[in-house]
């Protein structure tokens, strides 16, 4: 039938006369839209908006255009679903998952049918899918009453993989039974179909065990069958599914085994995170299963990248045991071997890591010390200084928890002490040397290092010094042929400009002491270089350590008094040298008065020692020392005990009875399982409705109770996501069409998909569910409204909804971090949120201990530090996020005489969002 119209109009135009209020224009617009359609035009766009703005209209003349509209729309789908192409057969089918009107589908329902039985798997696919999208919508049993009969037919016929799949996940969502069936009756092809097949085989065991736990036993054995499946996704699967269904040993272990597989030959390293991530979550409740792997876990190592050897190692310190140690301190001894290859990326942080890896081993089982010290003290002159710092600060706590190495360890010092470059790790050093050197021969090697390491005196030559027989334009070298004056004579000599690569003119002058001071480092002896570029608490390090050693030497019974006052006077020289030095203008940095405090009192003790002032010299330093290792050990201890705590238990508490259980035809396995479900509830480790009370408290009202429609969300916080379940309640007598949930954010927070529209009638309801994703550590906000259109009211009704404030606290968790980390993390991150104190509390302590409850942080500084009643405090805070930023606090607070605390609270972080959103929460919180 050919209709002749000669007014054309565009889509655009159609389409908003239709979203219009303007009722004879939705007539007029409607006809136009027909008269295109009987012209042969497709108007693919206007069928959405048909359906949103003309369907829900009362008007007569409206519903049999529509119904015209629909007429003609249902007859070309009809010749698409009939068509020879089976592409757009299948694309069709595509389309009709998306439709749910009734009215529309309906009369093709027969035509959909006959897809099934299509020469084309493509057709076929997309048939099963049109069906279940049909059978799920609230009517749609009864328009294919006998479809879980037609989908098991074509799952029992069936050869295309896809289809397949499609026909078993619509038996498992609406035809449970049914698709049970199907699957023990064919458990002995399972492990033979594909993974895609195999994927949804595991979601219907999840949703079975789910729903009757107590069946499970005979799934665990479909499961253990898949295990050995080719495809890493289905092994994966399979692996978190028996984590999640069973208890059992044999279980748990079989995953934890898939796991180390999947770590060691997936390449992919967003993978080989994930995998971790569950072997973590694995450890904390399978301790005993997880360390017969640790071997297989630390092959992961062998990967390039720094986050998974960091998050291997955290693992496998944690399963470190009495019986695995030595093999596992002989792994880490071969990694560090391998980081002396400079071709290795990243070597110098992972031999940091490595050394830290070493350390914690030392300490749980101080006997694997003496394997690894030596082999770790060739990188104290290691370039990397962290590195070095790691090994110093390990050594120095051996030599106080383990006398037995003292001898070997100092030795080893004095040895390879000129190799040392590091000023900080030369300070540690010396320390260590003043500290334990306790035989008189110790005692002179000491001297005798000390000295080579600071040069020959005098570090300087004074210009009166150099005119004795010399010309004043000559270069005065001292002993070891270092130019001393160097700086001077250039002055003196060099008159050309040189112009710098800002542009501006510097005498030569300034280049030359550039190149002095880099020839000086790397000619002259540690100590001395480090002392002629400006290091002056190296030197009064110096000094401390020749006063131990000289007071030491002192007490010893066999000295010699003659040359004990020689070696004396030979230190105070030394000392004077180094005071001299930073009062010359040979010195590129002036000195410091708390370095030459330090220097003047060890003169006077060397001058005038008594035994009062040795005993504080040779044994009160100890004994801080020795303290803080003793509080450092108790403070790991505790931790370990507070971790281990429910994962562990006593010889004497549990019988595992499992061989006297009735077997009644079960598996060793259904047995096990049985056994640890049954421990669980006697224990009280299973769950219970406390956790249900816990989770109601997340509940959040968002709308009033006069409001017309009623909203509640019920929120729930994962690492990276947040999942708003958002119950909607019609409290009208009307039929509410087109609502809709409208989310916004606010923040490094993003909607991941827009909710749908829904229909409600009167005093229905309606859960809908809206993920937001996260990125970044930083309060967000969610605010938004809900639209709805109703017969009562011309236009569209909006309920604005009370916002929903994302907490901080929810993302980052107390964490422990070494002094040297904070420090070194403290000195690198940018941003700074700096917060004045403003609080009632009058109490430093009471006022720490309230910061701490209310950042969900915890305590770097250790309590022993903070105990003591001066009115003064400062401690460090230390958390982790879940993306992996770190959160540093230092708190300054003191006593001011009118009772109140005054002080600042620094937050530093790399990332801004962070540091200001715990400043914002620090301000709030403090006043307690």
């Amino acid at each position: 039938m050919l209709v002749h119209f000669d007014k054309p109009s565009s889509g655009n135009e159609i389409k908003e006369a239709l979203e219009g209020n303007d009722g004879p224009a939705k007539v007029e617009a409607l006809q136009k839209a027909i008269m295109m359609l009987l012209n042969g035009e497709q108007l693919p766009a206007l069928f959405i908006t048909i359906v949103r703005y003309v369907l829900p209209s009362e008007d007569h003349t409206v519903q049999k255009l529509l119904l015209l509209y629909l007429i003609l729309i249902c007859q070309n789908l009809r010749n698409n679903l009939q068509h020879p192409n089976e592409y757009i057969r299948g694309v069709t089918l595509r389309f009709l998952c998306r439709i749910r009107e009734e009215e529309i589908f309906e009369p093709l329902i027969p035509s959909i049918l006959t897809c099934l039985e299509h020469r084309h798997s493509y057709v076929r696919r997309n048939a099963v899918l049109a069906i279940n999208s049909i059978y799920k919508l609230p009517k749609g049993e009864m328009h294919l009453q006998d479809a879980p009969d037609l989908i098991e037919k074509v799952l029992n016929s069936e050869q295309d993989l896809s289809t397949k799949r499609n026909a078993f996940l619509m038996l498992c969502n609406h035809a449970q039974d049914r698709a049970v069936h199907y699957l023990l009756s064919q458990v002995d092809n399972v492990a033979h179909w594909g993974d895609i097949l195999q994927m949804a085989v595991l979601e219907l065991i999840r949703k079975v065990c789910r729903g009757n736990p107590g069946e499970k036993g005979k799934y665990i054995k479909i499961i253990l069958a898949l295990l050995q499946s080719t495809s890493t996704a289905v092994v994966y699967e399979c692996a978190v599914t028996l984590v999640g269904l069973s208890q059992a040993p044999t279980a748990i272990r079989a995953a934890a085994n898939c796991y180390c597989q999947l770590l060691v030959s997936q390449s992919d390293n967003n993978v080989k995170l994930i995998v971790l991530d569950r072997l973590q979550e694995l450890k904390a409740r399978h301790r005993e299963v997880m360390q017969d792997v640790l071997m297989d876990v630390l092959r992961a190592l062998t990967s390039p990248n720094m986050d998974i050897r960091k998050k291997t190692l955290d693992i496998a310190l944690d399963l470190i045991t009495s019986r695995n140690i030595d093999e596992v301190v002989m792994v880490l001894k071969k990694e560090v071997m391998k980081t002396q290859n400079k071709e290795l990326d990243k070597g110098p942080e992972y031999r940091q890591l490595l050394v830290q890896a070493i350390h914690s081993c030392a300490v749980k089982f101080p006997d694997v010390a003496g394997n690894v010290i030596h082999l770790l003290m060739d990188f104290l002159g290691d370039t990397n200084t962290a590195s070095a710092l790691d090994v110093v600060f390990f050594v120095r706590e051996i030599m106080e928890t383990n006398t037995k190495l003292r001898a070997s360890i100092l030795e080893r010092l004095l040895d390879s002490y000129n190799q040392i470059r590091s000023s900080r790790v030369c300070s540690c050093t010396l320390w260590i040397i003043g500290e334990y050197c306790d035989q008189k021969e110790d005692i002179y090697a000491a001297l005798e290092a000390i000295k080579s390491a600071l040069g020959p005196l005098p570090f300087f030559q004074d210009d009166d010094d150099a005119e004795k027989g010399k010309d004043e334009k000559d270069k005065v070298k001292t002993k070891d042929g270092i130019d001393a004056t160097t700086s001077i004579s250039v002055q003196q000599t060099s008159h050309r400009p040189a112009v710098l690569a800002d542009g501006s003119y510097a005498s030569q002058t300034a280049i030359t002491d550039t190149v002095t001071t880099s020839t000086l480092s790397s000619t002259t002896p540690n100590i001395r270089a480090l002392l002629l570029t400006g290091d002056y608490f190296l030197g009064g390090v110096v000094a401390a350590a020749l006063t131990k050693l000289l007071l030491r030497l002192r007490k010893s019974t066999n000295a010699e008094a003659t040359q004990v006052n020689k070696l004396t006077a030979e230190a105070m020289l030394y000392i004077v040298s180094i005071l001299r030095l930073g009062e010359s203008q040979a010195s590129l940095h002036p000195r410091d008065d708390d370095a030459v405090d330090r220097m003047v009192t060890c003169l006077k003790v060397l001058t005038r020692p008594d035994d009062e002032v040795a005993k504080v010299w040779l044994e009160e330093c100890r004994h801080s020392f020795a303290q803080m290792i003793h509080d450092k050990l108790t403070r790991d201890a505790e931790e370990a005990k507070t971790k281990d705590s429910q994962a562990q238990a006593q010889p004497d508490e549990l019988i595992d009875f499992h061989h006297l259980k009735a077997r009644r035809g079960m598996s060793q396995l259904e047995i096990e399982d049985q056994v640890q479900t049954d421990l669980q509830r006697a224990t009280g480790l299973a769950e219970t409705g406390s956790e249900t009370a816990s989770r109601l408290s997340r509940v959040l009202q968002l709308t009033g109770f006069s409001d017309p429609v009623y909203a509640e969300a019920y929120v729930t916080v994962h690492q990276y996501d947040i999942v708003l379940d958002v119950t909607v309640i019609n409290r009208t007598t009307e039929t509410l069409q087109n609502l809709c949930l409208e989310l916004a954010t606010m923040g490094d927070l993003k909607l991941v998909e827009r909710p749908q529209n829904y229909t409600l009638g009167p005093g229905a309801q309606k859960s809908v569910r809206a993920n937001i994703k996260v990125s970044s550590t930083e309060t967000g906000a969610i605010f938004g409204n809900i639209v709805y259109e109703s017969s009562a009211y011309a236009d569209r009704s909006v309920v604005v909804l009370n916002d929903i404030h994302i907490d901080i606290m929810d993302y980052i968790s107390p964490a422990s971090c070494p002094d040297v980390q904070f420090r070194s993390m403290w000195a690198e991150f940018e941003w700074e949120n700096k917060v004045a104190i403003n609080t009632t509390i009058t109490d430093v302590s009471e006022f720490l201990d309230h910061i701490v409850a209310s950042t969900n942080m915890r305590c770097a500084t250790p309590r022993s530090a903070l105990e003591g009643e001066c009115g003064f405090l400062a401690a460090n805070l230390y958390a982790k996020s879940v993306f992996g930023e770190d959160a540093l606090v230092n708190v300054s607070v003191e006593k001011q005489p009118d009772g109140k605390l005054a002080g600042y609270i620094r937050i530093r972080s790399k990332t801004q969002g962070i540091a200001l959103s715990l400043g914002d929460k620090l301000i709030l919180k403090q006043k307690g």
